[in-house]
């Protein structure tokens, strides 16, 4: 199938997942339009760039002019964990309106894998809440979601990382056990950028995972064989996950804003439960293993520059 003719906005285009997707559509031939919230940020040559912000609505209408088909790469906890539900909420209502007026046809949104009872915990509930939201629109709207996304730079991937490194011994809550299915982030691109060009998916709500489905203990301890490390991990069924997220705060690199609400969401299982979406744009699955292997390679060129 050729290219869409109509123009592909990218919204969080500079962020962990949207910088790589703009650059994945452009090489494709895509004409891509990458929405930053500063005027200065980089963007792969020939891509159109707009400065606009979602919880700014009259910034919106002139970024999403002429636009087919949006992609919704934007949450709020890095912003503050304060209030980031409600700025979620509003940035997704400011999002839906705008596009409503402009005519977009199709929005593709990048949302957290979960159940969906009542103890999610505050993230995936936001994420499920902008889900809703957007599908409220006059657009048709394809909702992919994901539970942890292995790759350079992604949340997830950053705070294992720092766990293995920095502790060789830890104590850790139930959460530990917790099963989860993991993706490459190579793999959520090429999801990303199929839903596009596969029509069959519009309006269509389905899970993304990798070929394994692993508990947070299997992964730590799988990273800790690859980085030869040495890894003892002692569980304790009263350290809860909320009084674990404060020492996971205090040991990796990632904001405690955006750490902490991925913490407190491990009690929750994320494991795909539908895989019509592997009929519909079938291709070989990341091993756990060469993901993380290819996340360390991506990292070692940013190093060896510094």
């Amino acid at each position: 199938m050729e290219p869409s003719r109509g123009t592909v906005l990218v919204t969080g285009a500079t962020g962990f997942i949207g910088r790589r997707l703009v650059s994945a559509l452009a090489d494709q031939g895509f004409r891509v339009r990458a929405m930053v919230r500063l005027p200065q940020a980089l963007v792969p040559e020939g891509v159109e760039t707009v400065v606009a912000d979602l919880l700014e609505p009259l910034s919106l209408d002139a970024a999403l002019a002429g636009v087919d088909t949006a992609y919704y790469l934007v949450h709020s906890m890095a912003a503050g964990r304060a209030g980031f539900e409600h700025r979620d909420r509003q940035a997704a209502r400011n999002f839906t309106a705008a596009a409503d007026r402009a005519g977009v046809r199709r929005t593709i949104y990048l949302g957290g894998l979960g159940e969906t009872g009542s103890d999610l915990s505050e993230h995936l509930a936001s994420r499920l809440e902008v889900a809703k939201i957007l599908r409220s629109g006059h657009f048709l709207t394809t909702v992919l979601r994901a539970a942890i996304i292995i790759g350079a730079g992604g949340a997830s991937y950053e705070i294992i990382k720092a766990l293995v490194d920095r502790l060789p011994v830890m104590i850790t809550p139930r959460w530990v056990s917790t099963r989860c299915q993991p993706i490459a982030v190579g793999d959520v691109i090429r999801y990303l950028v199929g839903c596009l060009r596969e029509e069959r998916t519009a309006g269509g709500v389905f899970d993304i995972g990798g070929p394994e489905i692993l508990s947070y203990r299997d992964m730590m301890e799988r990273f800790a064989r690859l980085r030869g490390k040495r890894l003892l991990i002692v569980p304790v069924p009263l350290l809860t996950p909320k009084l674990s997220s404060y020492w996971v705060g205090l040991v990796t690199p990632v904001k405690a804003s955006i750490s902490m609400p991925l913490i407190e969401g491990l009690r929750n299982e994320v494991v795909c439960r539908d895989t019509r979406l592997r009929d519909l744009l079938p291709f070989p699955l990341t091993p756990f293993d060469e993901a993380l292997r290819r996340a360390l390679d991506e990292e070692r060129p940013a190093a060896e520059s510094t």
